[in-house]
């Protein structure tokens, strides 16, 4: 994954990463200094829990380095983010999962 770029495409709303030829993405929905990720989707060819970690972990390192709060309501992020505490400082205040 050390190749792959991660693109923040705004016109889709959407964090892309594109990857032995296959487009993974996260959907998301930004609200003042808030981003809701909403949808993942990585094609079955690739999709192994390696590579859905490092992808949200991309997409969220991407976030921290904006200054936002992320509002997960991706089941997999949420699951992510459960499962990883030191995210969890990126919620926004009084948010918890």
């Amino acid at each position: 994954m050390d190749e792959a770029e991660l693109i923040d495409n705004e016109f889709l709303r959407q964090f892309e990463l594109n990857y032995e030829g296959q487009l993974a993405i996260i959907e998301y929905a930004l609200q003042e200094r808030k981003i809701f990720l909403t949808k993942l989707a990585i094609p079955e060819s690739i999709k192994t829990e390696k590579f859905q970690n490092d992808f949200i972990v991309m997409v969220l390192k991407n976030i921290e380095e904006r200054g936002l709060s992320v509002m997960p309501t991706s089941p997999e992020v949420v699951k992510f983010i459960r499962k990883n505490r030191q995210y969890k400082n990126m919620l926004p205040v009084g948010v918890r999962i």
